[in-house]
This record gives structure tokens, C-alpha cells and sequence, in this order.
């Protein structure tokens, strides 16, 4: 049951983060440059495709956000292992409140300076990502769609072959959690051409309900 679950997976804070991801996604895209900040394997694949053409200088603006998400994974496992213990403050907490300093500071980043924005938020996502890894038990990805997806589809078949509801529960939270992302996207794509790079502040606004969730489990 719900009051059995930590807020950190609780699906509301799963949907506000998607939300986040969603935003972040479709801002990048739009406004620093055609770059994902989640979806690392399209950064992959097009740091292939540059490879393949000899264009090197692309093929830099493509591999720089990947080793930045492999950073913030990093720093996430770090943080995870400074803090786990502490009475004070939850580490997802600490990771979160990284996440909305980083972000503010994105939004005062010219469009001279998208490279260096698109490594900010690229490292924010995979702190997140790595973060907050579970709704209700089950593994989940905020800042990505294709996994939910997959376990989705798979949660129906189950669901389909049992009749067990607790199959079509979780079906219910990867499918929310995605449409969440879309809604976070078509914000991201919607504030990107009235805000221009100051949009990217919006997504702050999701992660600070987020860290008021955590702060109001703890008290």
C-alpha cells in the first residue's frame, strides 16, 4: 500500500519527474542545438553517423553530452554513498536541489554557450535518472520512455494471460509515467518558442514540488 512506499517512489514524484524529463528533452532539442539530454542513444547514434563521415567537430558536440551523463551518474552514486546514512537529509534530496541549481544556471547560458548547456542538463538527467530508479517497487525511468515501454507491453501480456491486477496496476504507472513525459515534452516544445533558453527554468518548478514531497515525509 501507498503509506508503505517512500515518497521517492511514490508515484507522484515519478510523474512530476517525468514531467521534468520530458521538458528537458524537448528544450534541448529545440533550443541548444538538435541535442537530446536524456535519450543518450540518439547522441550515440548520430556520433556514429558523424564518425562514419569524418565529421569531427559534430562528432565531439555529440560525445560530450554522453561522458557528461556518465558523470552524473557518477556523482549520483557518490552522493548516494555520502549521504545514504545522514538524519538530516535524504541524498535524493541533495541530488534534486543539484538539479534545480544546475538548471538555473542553464537558463543564464547564451546561445554562444549551448554546448556547455547541453552538458549541464545532461549530467542533470543522468543524476536523476540514476536518482530515482523505482515507482512502487518496480523499475522506472524518468527521463527516458523506450524501458517503461517495454515493461509496460509486457505488464499487459502478463495482465492478459493472469487476469492479476496487480499486472494491470503497474501497466497503469508505466503508462503514466510516459504520458507524463509527453505532457513534459509538449511544455518543453511550448515554452521553447515563447521563452527561448529561459524555458529550461520551468522545469525547476516540478523538482521543487518534488523536494517539498521528500521534505514533508520526513517532518
Amino acid at each position: 500500500m501507498e503509506q508503505q512506499i517512500q515518497m521517492s517512489e511514490r508515484f507522484r514524484v515519478g510523474a512530476l519527474l517525468a514531467v521534468a524529463g520530458g521538458l528537458l528533452d524537448a528544450y534541448t532539442y529545440l533550443t541548444r542545438g538538435r541535442v537530446f539530454a536524456n535519450a543518450q542513444t540518439g547522441n550515440i547514434v548520430l556520433l556514429g553517423v558523424c564518425l562514419a563521415e569524418r565529421r569531427w567537430g559534430d562528432a565531439v558536440r555529440y560525445l560530450v553530452p554522453v561522458l557528461a551523463f556518465v558523470v552524473g551518474v557518477l556523482v549520483a552514486e557518490w552522493i548516494k554513498s555520502r549521504f545514504k546514512e545522514s538524519s538530516a537529509v535524504h541524498w535524493r534530496q541533495i541530488s534534486v536541489s543539484m538539479e534545480v541549481v544546475v538548471l538555473l544556471l542553464v537558463a543564464l547560458l547564451p546561445h554562444t554557450m549551448d554546448a556547455l548547456a547541453n552538458i549541464s542538463v545532461s549530467f542533470v538527467c543522468a543524476v536523476q535518472v540514476e536518482s530515482f530508479r523505482k515507482v512502487h517497487g518496480s523499475a522506472f525511468a524518468t527521463t527516458m520512455c523506450t524501458g517503461n515501454l517495454r515493461s509496460g507491453t509486457e505488464q499487459l501480456w502478463l495482465y492478459l494471460r493472469s487476469g492479476q491486477r496487480e499486472h494491470l496496476s503497474r501497466l497503469v504507472h508505466y503508462g503514466g509515467i510516459n504520458l507524463c513525459f509527453i505532457v513534459g515534452a509538449a511544455l518543453g516544445a511550448w515554452l521553447s518558442g515563447v521563452m527561448g533558453s529561459y524555458a529550461v527554468g520551468a522545469a525547476c518548478i516540478p523538482l521543487l514540488v518534488t523536494l517539498l514531497l521528500m521534505a514533508s515525509e520526513r517532518n
